[in-house]
């Protein structure tokens, strides 16, 4: 599980590493920028494109400096070098860099405004302007050159962060360097796995330069990164003499007459992700679907709600599909009465709460709340931004002792211990109906098999968007029921070796 640190933090994180490895900063420079060109080449392996570098005097610049003298080692000599010059301070670091990659006799120009340059035709743009420790909008001549830039063919690439986006926080700005790619250090910037970022990187790599790992894991940062390593740490394999019994009931509560296919693919996605039992709690209509497309799942009637034992059941799975009428609203009721142990709330579920808010504190300790965004702002509130709906789901999670799981490209898994998981699998491949349908189903399986909640939250998570991610390699879309086929063997794969 990998630590995430903010500006601040990764700033304080090079520090510590200059001085207890010990290492000279120009050093830690430098293998930074080795760390670039090497992933740089491994894309970009055709020394004849040309190549336009812009660099600021801070320490960014620096860093761009250092890849425009590696990169001419390594025979790119269609390469030019551009230093904003807009201010008398520079860093030492730049200052050292500059005097190396002087002598190799390179194309190096300063722009003393941005009116200096024209537009300019090039290959490859590589961004080191300014790099982490922006914290005000970009101004005069910094907002024009970005502008010029963001106008110029070829492909971006930023050095660590793209010049005018935060690490992490509010946007500062409209202007910011609009990146094909960023080569960023260490860890992936907080803002990076937020919509936020969408119109300014297209893609990013993480590249390892070095920074002490044990000081990283040690900081005071409520925000981690989990992938599959971490899962496989966890997921068990079937033992000799496991029966159905002993893998969990679980319960799923969905669908309406118009909205069946949620139900199912929920129903479906649970009993393919292990459930010993599986019911599906669903109008009758459904009843010939349900045993056509889920045989081995059972039918519980809502006409019989009453005669229900609730205590058959070691988890519920509600609100795919389910409706928000009187019927449903009731039907809520009924469950957060009778039902004790954790629960996994989806969907028209979340909308029931939004409209009842008395109902909220009647949710169970350690349940699953599994908004998207939309459905988060109803239930909590309207947000004007990302990093709010971050602070209140801190704050609702520990409030209300559960887990919240706000559904993004990087899903962001809430605790009550205030903590912030972000998954690293999925693909956008998987921005197609009845995802979130089959994620309800996945989690409530695994709470099903007793998984401790965090972990049954974060394996359904991670493995919903691994099978997505697997399959898109094949599929220009990914369907919800292409997914559920392969959740199986996804989990089989995920076992320890």
């Amino acid at each position: 599980m990998l630590k995430l640190l903010t500006a601040k933090q990764t700033k304080e994180a090079d520090h510590y590493t200059i001085i207890n490895e010990p290492i000279r900063s120009s050093e830690l420079m430098e293998r930074a920028a080795k760390a670039f060109t090497k992933v740089f080449i491994e894309r970009l392996n055709d020394r004849k494109k040309s190549i336009l570098i812009f660099c600021g005097k801070g320490n960014n610049g620096g860093d761009g400096l250092a890849i425009a003298r590696m990169l001419l080692d390594e025979g790119y000599h269609q390469l030019q070098v551009f230093i904003a010059d807009f201010s008398k301070q520079s860093s030492e670091d730049f200052e050292l860099n500059l005097e190396r990659l002087q002598l190799k006799d390179a194309s190096i120009f300063y722009l003393k405004s941005a009116s200096d340059i024209d537009l300019q035709e090039s290959d490859v743009v590589i961004d080191a302007l300014l790099g982490s420790g922006l914290n005000k909008p970009l101004e005069k001549d910094w907002e024009k050159l970005v502008r010029k830039i963001n106008q110029f063919p070829g492909f971006k690439i930023s050095v660590d962060v793209p010049t005018g986006l935060p690490c992490e926080g509010e946007l500062l700005g409209e202007d910011m360097i609009k990146a094909d790619w960023v080569i960023t250090f260490q860890r992936p910037k907080l803002n990076f796995l937020l919509p936020i970022s969408s119109p300014y990187i297209k893609e990013w790599k993480v590249v390892n330069i070095g920074l002490d790992e044990n000081y990283i894991q040690s900081t005071a940062s409520p925000f981690f990164w989990f992938w599959k390593g971490d899962v496989q740490n966890y997921i068990k394999a079937r033992q000799p003499f496991e029966h159905k019994g002993l893998l969990g009931h679980a319960l799923i509560i969905a669908g309406a007459n118009e909205t069946m296919g949620a139900a199912l693919l929920c129903t479906e996605a649970c009993h393919k992700s292990g459930s010993g039992l599986t019911t599906a709690l669903i109008p009758e209509s459904g009843l010939r679907a349900l045993n056509a497309r889920v045989p081995e799942a059972m039918y519980a009637s809502r006409e019989t709600l009453k005669n229900i034992k609730w205590e058959n059941y070691t988890v519920i799975g509600v609100g795919p599909g389910l409706g928000t009428d009187v019927e449903a609203v009731d039907l809520m009721k009924e469950v957060l009465n009778k039902f004790k142990s954790p629960i996994v709330i989806d969907a028209d579920a979340i909308n029931i709460l939004a409209k009842n808010q008395e109902l909220i504190n009647q949710i169970p300790e350690n349940s699953v709340l599994t908004p998207h965004m939309k459905e988060f702002d109803r239930l909590f509130g309207t947000h004007d931004s990302w990093w709010k709906r971050i602070e209140t789901a801190l704050e609702q999670s520990a409030k209300l002792k559960v887990y919240i799981i706000l559904k993004n490209r990087y899903t962001m898994i809430f605790t009550p211990e205030g903590i912030c998981y972000f998954n690293s699998s999925g693909s956008p491949a998987m921005a197609s109906g009845g995802m979130g349908d089959v994620l309800t189903g996945m989690i409530t399986s695994m709470l099903a098999q007793r998984y401790p909640v965090e972990k049954a939250v974060q394996l359904a998570v991670f493995s919903h968007g691994y099978t997505g991610e697997l399959l898109a390699q094949k599929m220009y879309v990914v369907p919800a029921t292409s997914l559920i086929k392969q959740i199986p063997y996804v989990l089989r794969e995920l076992l320890p070796k």
